[in-house]
């Protein structure tokens, strides 16, 4: 039989003793009876729930090795063994004296394994190089990470020796015992602030780190000195080898396979060292930014040398660039001399520049190539997570009543004389600990929820060979670990004024019918929907000496019918699926819940959805289905979430809670107080939109902080006199908690950005010198549009739903794709205007105009560190600025400026780059500048909380008393290293609220197309009706500004000749001046990760 759990043989070691848990997997030198079942169905007689934290791994002339890393050596009985080659076998040896020979400190330590990728020519092993810790949940032995990088060692020797010698090479150097060889730095801490460091460096910051193990000073040499060049000639510098047109894609390893080893952090698959001068053509350029395969019409199996490189590319006799001219032509003179539409050029520019690859062979080495990369990004983009100790993918309810109900199976046994003693549990009564596991002597993969298990398919290998602790489980959401302080009366027992509240956020997205937005929707054959996520929010706090806990749990998922929404950006109508019959639907929402129901008791549909316009047709058919369905498990709530909060009032939702106030109470909530429950909750709200994003995000943090009240109100926490108007220590954390969960999820359906909604100042939208931005934005959404479908392919394919064959018909979807049938640049942001209209403006104010315009990310800025794409709404009363996500299609804030209070608006020419010509142009670069009293003006934001307004008047916390020493002590867990949290984000995009201040907002034109205006109405760039006849942005501005003031003089304000005023908002000699010799460096890294995808 087998054994998980290994002992020192005498003698065989002077530390009896290791340093941390002795846990490697191992079978037992003696002969093991069978017991006839596979081996995963096989427990050692002394088991091991819990994955090694720590994996050496080495090459042999057999296969890769593996075993359990320890602090100390310790004697290891077992090994796994994955044999070199493509069929991804695992074995467990026995330690035998083959094994004396090896030389471990040698060996490559990760902190667990995601499994076993088989493509076409290969197959992969993707191991865990990188985590970052979130926090634990009340005890530091339940500590949860998430996933920082992932490596991929191909299971061919030639291959993975270089790549494990890099990955050892860089764990030699980072400060992390744990990642060290038994023999090295005993003495140091082990730590991995190195490691979380490297993977949040850029490409180039990583290439060229100190850490690095390509960099020159890795072996403890001096850096060298860095030389300024008298002349600011900025040279653009590319890799070798093409990019794909993935937009987190790395370079290759040098001597890589097809399909080579990948990683966000890992240098082992960074790009090669050497560079070349960049002498990308216009053409050359825009098939790496628009082709699928990215691959010049040369083919050659491995990349040209530097010497070879710098022959192709300059004159030998000069040195210079040949191509250097022919790298500046304009696309606007290649569209005016053919008189083409862009796409028709682009359509030309692919058909020579980027064809397929010829042979089956090279179409599937680049095919695997990609498909190896997309499955490391899903894994390192955010939102995995995994724990060593415990089970993350169940709620402490689901817990706590499996092990009521293993109790309960017992002391029926032991009525019946039927149970071993050594089985026999605690009665039901008796006291319980919070963080008890059910079935605790199992693996941890055999405990967890399958539907939140992401890597189960990819860990089959390591299952089916019985080598329980290499499985390590990752779960899919958003994990958060916070903490505040509640102002309280203390009692006798207690010491302070404020109580000191840990708070946990915790969803888990399903597995079943897991993609993207676009291309998962509604319910599927086996009646699971798309973007089914559960929500738990756990909050413990300690009153009178006794600790509470409470967990509350919320579920969303898409609208359970077959339904569908064709099309990328154009937001058509949902409509049901045309082939399905009304018995058909009313058979997969029936089976839906059957599966829902008996896991989380009644439901409580809250649906999201609007109940009148495009999207009535499936909200009246759920409405109709649920009612047809007649159960009295089952409620059902329409809330039209647009009608009833237009304006971003987000406040009505108090109505919504209001009105289901009874529910809240009948559900209740789980509770265990001094070790023992108190109460469960009965029953759950199911939360909808049409995305189960946005609106989805707003109802149920609303829903979950009138929860949160609840249960501090049930320990005597909440004073029902507080002032409602001040903004607490809680407020901002939970916002904070909330915000960053529901962006997490939107993000993880809502695939890749069509149009990007920020950009840095020397970035992407300074390259018009050689593409004007309407080409520059069809590349991004032609791009982004496969991007998704080839990642919806990848997702399929990793989670076990088909076979390799889904990537075949990927190309040929890839083939018959046109690009002017998917992109149409002016309707993305026409839609972007029109749903900031239907969000932002109140009932009965009509909209005059309309504009989107580059701004400043912050008010009160002219020249910002970064700029995005805002949406102008111009009024009879009042002018609203506004933040779009047009990733999400969201409206992320807006201030609402009264007509009356702006005081007056400077146009003129707005230069935020000389380093190319295009931009230094003043005609192209003009914009303007509005400024107003601070009097009327309202700013709101979606913080997926009731409280959106930016009310700074108030203090955003209040002065709470010191905490004592043994309070400060119980602090949860260590801070994440997050994005900026949401009050952050208030406090800096705030305007000043003292009565006469002024504020300003800068908006500079978007480059406008000289050609567009004679092309018929098919064209993928249609001006505004208002800005047809502006042939530059100077003109463009002119008629905005002149529209604003008309509406301003009909409005009663614009008083006064100077209210219009004419001067530069940016010179050329103010943008000299800002941009300095490291700032053109800087440009020239930026628009090298650019022109490779980044």
């Amino acid at each position: 039989m087998k054994r998980l759990l290994s002992f020192n043989r005498a003698g065989s070691s002077k530390n009896p003793v290791p340093a941390s848990p002795v846990n490697p997997a191992s079978t037992a030198p003696g002969g093991s009876h069978t017991t006839g079942l596979q081996p995963k169905y096989v427990l050692p007689p002394l088991p091991h729930p819990c994955p090694h934290e720590h994996i050496a791994i080495i090459a042999t002339d057999r296969g890769l090795l593996l075993r359990p890393h320890f602090l100390s050596e310790t004697h290891v009985e077992s090994y796994v063994c994955i044999p070199w080659g493509k069929n991804a076998t695992v074995e467990e040896l026995p330690h035998g004296e083959e094994f004396d020979h090896i030389d471990w400190s040698e060996s490559v330590v990760v902190y667990g394994i995601v499994g076993i990728l088989s493509l076409f020519t290969a197959s992969y092993l993707l191991i865990v190089t990188a985590r970052a810790e979130v926090g634990h949940l009340f005890d530091p032995r339940h500590t949860v990470y998430s996933v920082k990088g992932i490596t991929s060692i191909p299971l061919t020797e030639d291959l993975a020796r270089p790549i494990l010698s890099s990955l050892a090479a860089r764990n030699s150097t980072d400060a992390r015992v744990s990642l060290a060889p038994p023999t090295s730095r005993p003495e140091t801490p082990s730590v991995d602030a190195e490691l979380l460091s490297a993977s949040q460096r850029t490409p180039a910051e990583t290439l060229f780190s100190a850490k690095s193990v390509m960099s020159p000073n890795n072996a403890g040499t001096p850096p060298p000195r860095v030389t300024f060049a008298a002349e600011p000639n900025i040279k653009i510098m590319t890799p070798h080898t093409s990019h794909g047109f993935d937009e987190h894609e790395q370079g290759k390893v040098e001597g890589a396979p097809p399909s080579p080893s990948a990683s966000v952090t890992s240098v082992a698959s960074s790009a090669p060292s050497t560079f070349s001068v960049n002498t990308e053509s216009v053409a050359k350029t825009l098939a790496a930014r628009l082709s699928f395969w990215n691959r010049l019409p040369k083919r050659s199996s491995a990349a040209p040398t530097a010497s070879e490189q710098q022959d192709a590319d300059e004159d030998p006799e000069t040195g210079t660039n040949a191509d250097e001219d022919h790298a500046r032509l304009s696309l606007d003179k290649m569209m005016k001399e053919n008189n083409d539409e862009p796409a028709q050029v682009v359509e030309s520019i692919l058909q020579t520049t980027a064809p397929a690859p010829a042979t089956q062979e090279e179409k599937r080495s680049e095919l695997e190539d990609k498909i190896l990369r997309e499955v490391i990004r899903e894994y390192t983009k955010g939102g995995m997570y995994f724990a060593y100790a415990f089970d993350i993918t169940r709620s402490l309810q689901h817990k706590h009543e499996m092990i009521a109900k293993a109790k309960t199976q017992s002391a029926l046994l032991e009525e019946l004389n039927a149970l071993d003693e050594n089985k026999r549990l605690s009665s039901v009564g008796e006291k319980i600990e919070v963080l008890a596991e059910p079935s605790p002597t199992l693996p941890l993969w055999r405990r967890v929820d399958r539907q939140f298990w992401w890597n189960e398919w990819l860990s089959r290998p390591f299952i089916d060979a019985g080598v329980h602790p290499y499985v390590l489980p990752i779960m899919q959401g958003y994990y958060q670990i916070a903490s505040f302080h509640v102002p309280r009366e203390p009692v006798a027992s207690e010491e302070g004024d404020a109580a000191l509240v840990d708070y946990a956020v915790v969803s888990r997205r399903s597995r079943d019918r897991a993609g993207l937005r676009y291309q998962r929707r509604g319910i599927d054959d086996d009646a699971n929907v798309a973007n089914f996520v559960e929500t738990e929010t756990i909050m413990r706090v300690e009153r009178e000496g006794f600790s509470n806990v409470f967990s509350h749990v919320q579920i969303r998922g898409s609208i359970p019918l077959y339904w569908k929404q064709e099309g990328y950006s154009l937001k058509p109508a949902p409509q049901l699926a045309p082939d399905r019959t009304h018995d058909q639907n009313l058979d997969a929402i029936r089976r839906h819940f059957k599966k829902t129901l008996p896991v989380y008791g009644p439901h409580t549909i809250v649906n999201l959805a609007e109940q009148h316009g495009k999207e009535a047709q499936v909200t009246d058919a759920y409405r109709d289905y649920v009612k047809e369905l007649d159960d009295k498990q089952i409620q059902y709530h329409a809330y039209d979430f647009h009608t009833e909060t237009k304006g971003m009032k987000y406040e009505n939702i108090s109505k919504l809670i209001t009105q289901l106030e009874r529910v809240f109470e009948n559900q209740g909530y789980f509770w265990i107080s001094n070790n023992t429950i108190m109460s469960r909750q009965h029953g759950i709200y199911r939360v909808n939109c049409i995305d189960c994003l946005d609106r989805t995000n707003v109802v149920e943090s609303a829903f979950a902080r009138h929860v949160l009240d609840r249960q501090l109100g049930a320990v005597a926490l909440l004073d029902p006199s507080e002032d409602k108007a001040t903004r607490t220590e809680t407020d901002i954390v939970f916002n904070d908690a909330w915000a960053n969960n529901g962006d997490a999820i939107s993000r993880e359906y809502a695939g890749t950005s069509a149009l990007k909604g920020d950009y840095t100042r020397t970035g992407k939208r300074d390259l018009t010198g050689m593409l004007n931005d309407g080409v520059n934005s069809l590349a991004r959404m032609y791009a982004s549009t496969f991007a998704d479908w080839f990642s919806q392919a990848v997702i399929d394919f990793m989670l076990g739903n088909r076979t390799i064959s889904v990537f075949s018909e990927f190309l040929n979807r890839l083939q018959s794709s046109d690009p002017r049938d998917l992109i149409r640049i002016s309707k993305i942001r026409a839609d972007a205007i029109a749903t900031c209209v239907s969000r932002v403006l109140p009932e009965g104010e009509r909209l005059l105009s309309g504009w989107t315009v580059f701004s400043p990310t912050e008010l009160n800025t002219k020249v910002g560190d970064k700029f995005e794409e805002k949406v102008l709404l111009l009024t009879m009363k009042a002018l609203y600025i506004i933040s779009y996500d047009y990733t999400l299609e969201k409206v992320k804030m807006y201030t609402r400026v009264p007509l009356k209070d702006i005081e007056d608006i400077t146009k003129g020419a707005y230069i935020l780059s000389p380093l190319e010509e295009a931009s230094r142009d003043p005609e192209q670069n003009s914009g303007f500048v509005v400024t107003w009293r601070n009097v009327g003006q309202d700013t709101r934001v979606t913080s997926y909380s009731i409280r959106n307004s930016l009310d700074l008047s108030s203090p955003l916390v209040p002065d709470l008393p010191p905490l004592s020493p043994r309070l400060s002590r119980r602090a949860s867990a260590p801070a994440p290293q997050r994005k900026p949290t949401l009050s952050a984000l208030l406090s800096k995009a705030a305007v000043p609220v003292a009565e006469g201040d002024s504020s300003f907002v800068a908006f500079k034109m978007l480059p406008i197309d000289p050609t567009r205006t004679r092309r018929d109405t098919g064209s993928f760039i249609e001006p505004a009706d208002e800005l047809a006849g502006a042939t530059n942005c100077k003109q463009a501005a002119d008629m905005i500004v002149s529209t604003i003031r008309q509406a301003c003089v009909e409005a009663g304000g614009a008083q006064g000749d100077n209210f219009i005023a004419e001067e530069d908002i940016v010179s050329l000699a103010d943008a000299q001046r800002m941009t300095s010799v490291y700032a053109k460096m800087e440009y020239g890294v930026k628009r090298l990760l650019w022109l490779g995808g980044s």
